[in-house]
């Protein structure tokens, strides 16, 4: 049996394919969404809306990760010497063969994750059928480029880079960084989270088996294999996560002077001016904080409305949130699922009671959510002392102040450690307003993030250095100065 068909059998195993006994000594201790090592050598997934075991992977030991560290450097010599049309024809390949899997890899991240059916057909559709597209701009903007007659810049690779994926949007994320890596003549080892194992495996098993040996590899666990990754002998770190994962990772890159690539989550406030199309702005306010159950970085998490139209758009706010239905990912016309994991339920419930014991207003959800849903959540009175507005919440919450002085409210929108992104919403004085908020991103009456080739990028403590755009292809290779 090939690996992908075990990965497949693994990952498609019902509960009564398993031993009773097993579940019922499992169901007394393990959590929702999370992942148990029963035996120091299986990686666990969860269905987060039943807890019924989806399926396992091997961990990856360290003796086997070093092994696989090896392997890459022996890999990436061969294929740093292809040529960027021969790498982009092992790609098309690839991704060629991830065609028929869509549906599989879909369920999967239904199932790891809680993301509805819907949406994880939209994120593996994408990634599939976006690779190849993505290798051909990744190789457009590596080309050598003639600076004049005498110099010319060439973009050569940089080694191994490793990959941390996130569980929000565990092919997505992982493949707008590995495509690029690979592009530059890198050879890649993707840890992907350890609360979506199953997806991330069948995904980089398929698309391995069509490249050279060793030049695409996953290793699977949880922070520890992340850990020892990082401080292996590898040249670039690419990390999409939490701020405070994001740090450790600097400081064990630090040493080595790893190359680095991070996106570090975001706390995006939204400003709606007097002027703006309510319905409109509340539409945006409450599509941009539910989607993915409010599990994505550049979700709405801080709305600041000019009191002179909080009224309507609050009651616009709740008439739209009241649309929205939570349930398991195959149930019909559900847009809101579960909290993926079990911390992630707790850090929203935390936030919505902080915020109603510090004087806020619940208009609409519950004030005690039980796992592993939190209802569509709206809450008005919002204050700069509550967790709501200090840290990133991640979860399906509209959270709401009004503000008199047009200047205090951007102070308080720029009061972040965070700096993704920002919208703002409104006519006459919108773009005045939206040229001082410190943010990477910011959408005019519109989301963030742009269109066509631009960087996905963050100001402050979101990030360090970006990927998407010709420039940020480039951060996965080193720029050489060539004297002709």
């Amino acid at each position: 049996m090939s690996e992908i068909s075990k990965v497949i059998q693994v990952a498609a195993m019902s509960q009564q394919d398993l031993s009773q006994q097993r579940f019922e000594q499992d169901a007394q201790v393990q959590q929702f969404g999370t992942k148990r090592d029963t035996s120091s050598q299986w990686l666990i997934s969860y269905d987060p809306a039943n807890n019924s075991e989806v399926g396992r992977v091997e961990i990856t030991q360290p003796d086997e990760l070093e092994g696989r560290i090896h392997k890459a450097k022996q890999a990436s010599k061969a294929w740093a010497q292809l040529t960027l049309k021969e790498r982009e024809a092992y790609l098309k390949k690839g991704y060629d063969a991830l065609v028929p899997l869509q549906s599989k890899l879909a369920e999967l991240i239904s199932r790891e994750m809680g993301k509805d059916a819907r949406r994880a057909g939209y994120e593996a559709s994408g990634t599939v059928h976006s690779g190849e597209f993505l290798a051909q701009e990744v190789a457009q903007a590596l080309q050598p480029q003639g600076i004049n007659r005498k110099t010319q810049l060439q973009y050569r690779p940089l080694g191994v880079v490793a990959v941390i994926s996130p569980w929000n949007y565990p092919l997505a994320m992982a493949n707008n960084l590995l495509v690029p890596a690979l592009m530059a003549g890198n050879s890649v080892i993707l840890k992907p989270s350890e609360q979506t194992p199953l997806v991330a495996d069948l995904f980089i098993r398929t698309l391995s088996q069509q490249l050279p040996d060793g030049v695409l590899q996953i290793a699977h666990g949880d922070g520890r294999v992340g850990a020892a990754l990082v401080e292996g002998d590898i040249n670039m770190v690419a990390f999409t996560g939490s701020l405070a994962t994001g740090k450790k990772i600097m400081a064990s890159a630090a040493s080595g002077m790893k190359r680095l690539v991070m996106e570090l989550g975001g706390n995006d406030p939204m400003i709606v001016l007097a002027s703006a199309d309510i319905q409109r702005a509340a539409r945006f306010a409450v599509a941009s904080s539910f989607e993915n159950a409010g599990q994505m970085c550049t979700s709405t998490e801080r709305v600041y409305v000019d009191e002179r139209i909080a009224d309507q758009f609050e009651q616009a706010v709740v008439q739209i949130a009241q649309g929205y239905r939570i349930g398991s990912w195959d149930e019909d016309n559900v847009n809101i699922g579960p909290m993926a994991n079990t911390d992630q339920h707790d850090i929203v419930r935390r936030h919505i009671q902080d915020a109603l014991e510090k004087g806020a207003s619940l208009k609409l959800g519950d004030a005690d959510p039980k796992p592993p849903f939190i209802k569509p959540t709206v809450i008005t009175g919002m204050r700069p002392d509550m967790l709501l507005e200090r840290e990133e919440t991640f979860g399906p919450v509209v959270a709401i102040d009004r503000f008199s002085s047009l200047d205090e409210v951007i102070e308080r929108a720029n009061d972040s450690v965070y700096g993704l992104g920002a919208t703002v919403f409104g006519g006459a004085g919108v773009q005045a307003v939206a040229e001082r908020l410190q943010a990477g991103m910011i959408g005019i009456n519109q989301g963030v993030g742009g269109g066509g080739d631009a960087p996905w990028v963050g100001a402050k403590q979101s990030g360090l250095g970006f990927h998407g755009s010709e420039a940020g292809h480039r951060q996965f290779a080193q720029t050489t100065v060539v004297s002709l």
